[in-house]
């Protein structure tokens, strides 16, 4: 089939480099503008550009997709279909309906559960024993279109964002390709979502990251996991910020005032919580490296009864 991609970030990658390795003719790639980045503010492309660019793939950047120009630069590629894959842009209706087979996305979550912009996150901070990737026939609704397809993932006790979303990125780009092939083929069945059973999964925040202690220990562990890499969860110590990267969930009900530190052992800080305790075995102080607590309490001087948060 004759394709127009369009995605931006790291997510949106491995689609791409499935539907062109397994032979399809993507004549267009559409990205987000380069934006300036470390302190020289030089520009970068986005993963999707570098890989474009790399396979000799057109690439076009523009500021508003919903432009009269930039509705013309797609329709004169007379592509067959479309494939949306975290592209950052909302798509007008005009370009929906461009192509015989209109568009597809790629959306991480099982639809119509946790629509919008970070289900990846969303899903292991609420505590889901798993969700997964579904190609819909997108309409002009956020994540409404019919179902066309899906994929269950399994999420590991343990999982993290991270983690999760490397899983979920391959699994949408094999997915994407096997659907491909059903639509050229006229096999595809599409379902209309239920909108009764949708929740919205909204754009992540950095304060969303900073940890409630008088949460129970289980949630909170949760949302550590689900905010690594970013935007992380964190609190303070001694006046700076703390990073937390790893902790463990103690059920022992400790005494002490909520978010002090309770016990202290080789390997962990122990926080009490609403609910049970917070065992945090991977950390980062401000201006320091990521490390193990046991690193950590090697050269930093952290007394039990003191408080994190305040």
């Amino acid at each position: 089939m004759r394709v127009i991609f369009m995605g931006t970030p790291d997510f949106s990658v491995g689609t791409l480099q499935a539907i062109y390795e397994a032979g399809h003719e993507v004549c267009l790639v559409v990205t987000q503008p380069d934006k300036p980045k470390g302190r020289g503010h030089a520009m970068q492309y986005t993963p999707v550009k570098e890989y474009a660019v790399e396979k000799g793939i057109e690439v076009f950047q523009p500021v508003k997709i919903r432009e009269p120009e930039a509705v013309e630069k797609l329709r004169s590629c007379q592509a067959d279909i479309m494939v949306v894959v975290a592209f950052g842009q909302i798509v007008s209706k005009e370009i929906l309906e461009m192509c015989p087979y209109g568009c597809i996305n790629v959306h991480a979550s099982l639809l119509p559960k946790y629509r919008g912009a970070a289900p990846i996150q969303r899903v292991i901070i609420e505590g889901e024993k798993e969700s997964g990737v579904t190609i819909q026939q997108m309409n002009e609704g956020i994540d409404t279109g019919d179902m066309i397809s899906k994929v269950v993932v399994p999420i590991d006790e343990k999982e993290t964002g991270g983690t999760y979303h490397d899983k979920l990125a391959e699994a949408g780009a094999k997915l994407c390709v096997a659907t491909l092939e059903d639509i050229a083929a006229g096999k595809i069945t599409k379902t209309p979502q239920k909108d009764e059973d949708s929740c919205y999964a909204k754009k992540l925040q950095k304060e969303l990251g900073n940890i409630d202690f008088t949460k129970d220990a289980i949630e909170i562990e949760r949302l550590i996991r689900g905010l690594n890499p970013w935007p992380s969860a964190y609190t303070t110590l001694h006046g700076k910020t703390l990073k937390v990267w790893v902790a463990d969930v103690e059920e022992k009900d400790y005494e002490g005032e909520v978010g002090t530190i309770v016990a202290k052992n080789k390997k962990s800080l122990v926080i009490k919580t609403g609910k049970g305790a917070l065992a945090i075995t991977e950390l980062q102080l401000a201006g320091k490296k990521r490390m193990t607590t046991e690193s950590f309490l090697l050269g930093y001087e952290v007394q039990e009864g003191e408080k994190l948060g305040c």
